[in-house]
Order: C-alpha cells, then sequence, then structure tokens
C-alpha cells in the first residue's frame, strides 16, 4: 500500500518523459548549426546523466509500488476467495440459528397461553394477599391506639386518688376564695357607700360655697371677703 496515492515526480523544468529541454543549437544563415562550447556541451550532459538517474530511481520505486500493489491485489483475491467460501456457510448457521429461534418463540408463545389459567388466577391471589396485607395494617394501627388509650387509662386509673385529693382541696380553696369575694364585696359596700356619702357632703359643701360667693358678691361689703374665700 506503500506505492498508493503517489504522484509522478515531475518538475517545472522537465516534461512527462523526464528530459529537459535542452539548449537550442545556434543557427546561421546555411543550413548547418554551430558547434557548440565544449563547457556546454559538459554541462548538457551532466543534466542528462542527472535525468537518467533521477528517472532510474523513480523507476525503481515505480517497480516497488507495482510489485506492492501486486501482493496487495493477490492478498485481496485470495480474501474474496476465502469469504466466498465463508458466506454460504455463514448464511446456513445464520438460517439454522434463525429457524431455531423461531421455533423457541413458538414453543414460548405456546407455554405463556397455558399459563394464562395460572397467570389470572395468581393476580386474583395477589390482588386478595394485598387486601389482607391492608387490612392487617390497619388492625394492627387499631390495636396500636387501643393499647396507648389502655395505657393512658391505666395510668389515669392510679392517678384517680391524687386527682381527688386535688378537687377536695380545689373545692375547698373555692370556698375560701368565695368567702373572701364575699367578704371584698361587703367591704367594697360600705366603701362604695362611704365614698357616694363623702361625695353628697363635697357637693352641698361646694353648693353651699357657690352660694356664699354669690351673695358676697352681691354686697359690695362683702367682696374683699369673698376674694379672700376663694
Amino acid at each position: 500500500m506503500a506505492g498508493r496515492n503517489r504522484a509522478p515526480r515531475y518538475t517545472a523544468s522537465n516534461g512527462p518523459r523526464g528530459f529537459r529541454d535542452g539548449p537550442r543549437p545556434v543557427m546561421t544563415q546555411g543550413s548547418r548549426p554551430l558547434p557548440l562550447h565544449p563547457a556546454l556541451l559538459e554541462e548538457e550532459l551532466e543534466i542528462r546523466r542527472e535525468d537518467m538517474r533521477r528517472i532510474a530511481s523513480e523507476n525503481r520505486h515505480l517497480a516497488d509500488d507495482h510489485m506492492m500493489l501486486r501482493r496487495e491485489l493477490a492478498a485481496a483475491q485470495d480474501e474474496i476467495q476465502r469469504l466466498g467460501q465463508v458466506i454460504p456457510q455463514l448464511r446456513a448457521d445464520k438460517e439454522l440459528q434463525a429457524r431455531e429461534l423461531i421455533q423457541k418463540g413458538l414453543k414460548l408463545e405456546s407455554e405463556l397461553r397455558a399459563t394464562e389459567p395460572l397467570k389470572s388466577e395468581v393476580m386474583k391471589l395477589r390482588a386478595e394477599s394485598e387486601k389482607l396485607s391492608t387490612v392487617r395494617q390497619e388492625l394492627s394501627t387499631k390495636v396500636q391506639g387501643l393499647t396507648k388509650d389502655l395505657t393512658r387509662l391505666q395510668a389515669e386509673n392510679k392517678q384517680l386518688p391524687m386527682m381527688r385529693a386535688d378537687v377536695d382541696a380545689l373545692h375547698q380553696e373555692l370556698n375560701r376564695a368565695r368567702e373572701a369575694i364575699e367578704y371584698e364585696k361587703k367591704a367594697n359596700v360600705e366603701q362604695m357607700e362611704q365614698k357616694q356619702a363623702m361625695e353628697k357632703n363635697l357637693i352641698s359643701l361646694a353648693r353651699e360655697l357657690e352660694k356664699l360667693r354669690v351673695e358676697l358678691s352681691a354686697d359690695p361689703r362683702g367682696r374683699g371677703l369673698g376674694a379672700l374665700i376663694f
């Protein structure tokens, strides 16, 4: 494969045949060209030799590429021949596997059809089992609640004597509070009556003072005394 995609080794100064365009001979007016200088001939010969060496190298590369391509072609032909022998066997194996898979599928389908009644029965039993599980959970929750209530009632029953004593003490305290409230009410009534009597006395006194002030204001002789009073 090393020789593939290899471009011809041409340069800008040579053609497809690998030869340079040499210097054209100098023409005269006659039919014969003038002889070239020996140095020019030597340079031209060296150019020709370089071209020949390059062409020989390219020919060797082309020969190597050709040989490699022939080897690759032979290997590809061998591979094609081998695949041509293997493909029918692969097809036969695939067809055999396909038939076996089809038979297995038909067998499984038949077995599934045979298990349809069992499947419906299993689903029914599963639904009943889930229902019973739900009922069991509900009963367990109720039992736990009743157990808590029973424990609480038992604790409360143990506290009944103490609660009764507390209730009796509360009754006594309530009676004492009622008596104190009644006493306070009576005291408040007496204080209210005294307060009302004092207010009445103050109102009466204020009226008397107002009346006296008016009388003194009306009497010219008593104006100075009225000013001293107020």
